[in-house]
């Protein structure tokens, strides 16, 4: 097969002496995965390697990782892991990867010393990362990797009333203990079988939007009439994030949440005004309230069946016309949205009113 160099290939690694070391598998797999990693910086793909050595991508992924990993056995001095570990077993290295420098070291010591598989490298790493994560020290165990995954058995064992698989995670426990305490604790057990059942974790609260009402859509609030057109126009256009909506925004601003009904939806640019009713025509319906007016900045055409935002003696008005102004328009009116009516908001706080 015929190599060839990508664009971007670092004159300083000789390509195809890299390649012929993959394809006839020579030197240690430490080397290997060096030399996966410098062909990649060099512009390699994956694929690429594989096609060229035969190593398959994922097995790249491996032994580059393992390499990382061991390198590290190396700067924390762990001789007797390297060791071990110079010519086989990457596998075992890479389920350390999830570790700290200082983690990694012990359990690949701990993984020499018991001749350890894949599965129980992967164990190890789980019981270390979770050991690490309690408050404290278990009474009876020590901080070594053997203890953490002594415990982890010790602490599934007491909630087994199966016997047997009772009896097989106290035999992985006193495989793995590290200190006389430890031990003991696990061979009381054998004596003690009362079960200790672990609280299960609740349920968490999914659920999940079934209309578009339920999203409010965030818009922000220009603020209350009177109001001028440079109000209007010092507010930023608003890009919401999917799938919730989601603003970013830097600056001072107010915002409101608006129902997602379907007129609220359509708007293209959205902002809100606060007024009370008479600012909006001197015809309307009682009670006088403030109210919040939905304004589409993107809908400036006039239309007979639409109110408009235009500006008066340097101040916004919202108003209706029965033919096409001459005056600029500012945006449609889309929405007056009263706020929630409470009849009688004390009796709403009593807890021991319910509805009929």
């Amino acid at each position: 097969m015929t190599s060839f160099t990508p664009p971007g290939s670092s004159p300083d690694i000789d390509v195809d002496q890299l390649l012929l070391m993959l394809r006839r598998k020579q030197k240690t797999w430490v080397d290997w995965g060096m030399a996966c990693q410098q062909l990649q910086k060099a512009g390699y793909s994956p694929q690429q390697i594989f096609e060229e050595s035969g190593i398959e991508p994922i097995q790249q992924n491996q032994i580059v990782v393992a390499g990382q990993v061991y390198q590290n056995l190396k700067d924390k001095g762990a001789e007797a892991a390297c060791q071990y570990f110079g010519e086989r077993r990457s596998d075992i290295l890479y389920e350390f990867r999830v570790l700290n420098q200082e983690g990694r070291a012990e359990a690949a010591t701990l993984a020499a010393e018991k001749q350890l598989d894949a599965d129980e490298a992967r164990a190890i790493a789980k019981a270390m990362k979770e050991y690490s994560r309690l408050s404290e020290t278990p009474v009876g165990f020590t901080d070594t990797p053997g203890d953490a995954m002594a415990y982890r058995c010790w602490y599934f064992a007491r909630q087994k009333d199966d016997l047997q698989e009772r009896s097989r995670l106290i035999g992985q426990g006193l495989k793995f203990a590290h200190s006389d305490s430890a031990r003991e604790k696990l061979q009381m057990l054998l004596s003690d079988f009362s079960v200790v059942k672990a609280k299960e974790a609740p349920r968490l609260p999914f659920f999940r939007l079934e209309s578009e009402e339920e999203l409010p859509r965030l818009m922000p609030v220009v603020g209350h009439l009177p109001l001028t057109v440079d109000d209007l126009k010092a507010v930023p256009v608003v890009e919401e994030e999917e799938p919730f909506g989601m603003v970013q925004f830097s600056g001072s601003c107010t915002w409101v949440p608006v129902p997602g009904w379907q007129v609220i939806l359509r708007a293209e640019d959205p902002v809100a005004l606060l007024a009370q009713v008479q600012d909006l025509g001197p015809d309307l319906p009682r009670p006088t309230e403030e109210v919040l007016v939905i304004i589409d900045r993107d809908q400036r055409q006039w239309h007979e069946d639409c109110y408009f935002l235009i500006e008066v003696d340097g101040q916004l008005q919202v108003q209706w016309f029965a033919e096409a102004p001459e005056q600029k328009l500012y945006g449609q009116v889309v929405l007056v949205m009263r706020p929630k009516r409470i009849l009688d908001e004390n009796f709403t706080k009593d807890p021991w009113h319910t509805d009929e």
